[in-house]
């Protein structure tokens, strides 16, 4: 997984006392480095919180200014925005489908094994990974920390021609994952099922991933301004990293979340793909989260070909940033990350300088649902050898695909 952490249970006479995720990793405190620089920092900086995800970073830090300010951009602007995630989704899913996760499943020790036993199946990952990371590229100016990214738009107008050869390439991408697809799908899933809140965006019209209301399973439907109102925020002693509840309860993120609720808003070929797992919802078991990401892959490379097309029948150079006013204000934003909903609350100056952050990342926000899940399925591994009961608990901590880094911010 992405980080460090280690895992410690409590079990006495088989009742589970205890279940906890112990963070290894020191406090970052980017909120408090934020604090008092230029608001043209922030997206900068706020960037460097990961390497995996730093597009979703970057975009939301750079929303939430524009919400401050009251900065408006041009449906080009957010369509290139919108592509940079699915771009996002796509290599990241590809990263922890295969390379992070899969090994558990198939009782295979580490990736080295792996990737001599599926020689073909992880071209496969890496031709989808590299998929996405050449849209970053192409929009961003570079895969990891993009240049071009800013306040009111881009620094200048992706080539039309790159985005032609992507689009030509979507075809094969989308076969192979399809066909990656269907080796995930007959990998025999661990049977748990716990009932869990599930939290996203949703947008009428689209599967949401860079903007909507927040909503839930469980009736729950605010704007996204609202988030702080309704979620809160608490930090246990000797612990670096904050846990978010929603009515003094955990809940989950991430794409099991997403495609719990916005499932019918996937592409055709995802959603037969979804279809094909036969699963009836609302889908409870946290392993499902791997074949989700598999559901989200397929549904990015179809949503990133049909964005740059219609990008490519539009104006690009309406992409890139127009003059606007600095301005005192307050903004809130959140965007969907790989691993789940990522909030951004900012307060700026009359001068565009930076009073306070608040970052809330989707790791600190599940990581409460799983322990709470944890604890529920230590029963049924407990007699087993310690080995396998090892092996069955990395599996399922691994399967939420949590980003410490992040969770450290």
């Amino acid at each position: 997984m992405e980080g460090h952490a280690g895992f410690m249970a409590s079990v006495l006479e088989g009742d589970v006392k205890s279940a906890k995720l112990e963070i290894q990793e020191g406090i970052r405190l980017i909120e408090g480095v934020l604090i008092g620089r230029h608001y043209k920092d922030m997206p900068v900086v706020a960037q460097r919180i990961c390497g995996i995800c730093p597009v979703v970073h970057n975009l939301t830090a750079i929303k939430s200014l524009e919400n401050a300010m009251g900065v408006a951009v041009t449906p080009e602007t957010e369509k290139l925005r919108t592509l940079m995630e699915y771009a996002q989704i796509i290599h990241s899913h590809a990263l922890h489908l295969f390379f992070l996760s899969l090994a558990d499943f198939l009782d295979i020790d580490n990736d080295i094994k792996l990737v001599k036993k599926y020689p073909e199946e992880t071209k496969k990952a890496i031709r989808i990974r590299e998929f996405g990371m050449e849209i970053v590229k192409v929009v961003g100016g570079r895969v990891v920390h993009p240049l071009t990214n800013e306040v009111g738009g881009f620094k200048k107008a992706p080539d039309a021609g790159a985005f032609r050869k992507l689009v030509i390439d979507s075809k094969d991408v989308l076969r192979i994952a399809l066909e990656l697809g269907e080796f995930f799908r007959k990998i025999k899933m661990p049977e748990f099922y716990r009932e869990t809140e599930y939290v996203s965006l949703q947008k009428n019209g689209e599967y949401a991933v860079y903007g909507g209301d927040i909503v839930s399973n469980f009736g729950l439907h605010i704007p996204v301004d609202k988030f702080e109102n309704n979620f809160h925020e608490l930090q246990r002693q000797q612990e670096v990293v904050k846990r978010i509840e929603h009515g003094g309860k955990s809940y989950m993120v991430g794409a099991i979340a997403r495609v719990n609720i916005n499932r019918k808003k996937l592409r055709p070929s995802a959603f037969g793909y979804l279809e094909s797992l036969k699963w009836k919802f609302p889908y409870y078991n946290p392993f499902g989260n791997i074949l989700a990401q598999m559901a989200e892959t397929i549904h990015s490379i179809e949503a990133a070909s049909q964005l740059m097309k219609e990008l490519l029948n539009s104006d690009l150079n309406e992409v890139v940033t127009k003059s606007y006013t600095v301005r005192e204000g307050a903004g809130a934003a959140a965007v969907e990350a790989p691993r789940g909903t990522l909030y951004y609350h900012v307060d700026v100056d009359a001068k565009g300088y930076i009073k306070n952050v608040n970052i809330i990342t989707p790791t600190a926000q599940f990581l409460s649902n799983l322990e709470d899940d944890i604890m529920e399925y230590i029963p049924d591994i407990i007699k087993l050898s310690d080995k396998e009961r090892e092996r069955k608990l990395r599996a399922f901590i691994r399967a939420y695909d949590p980003c410490i880094s992040c969770a450290v911010h």
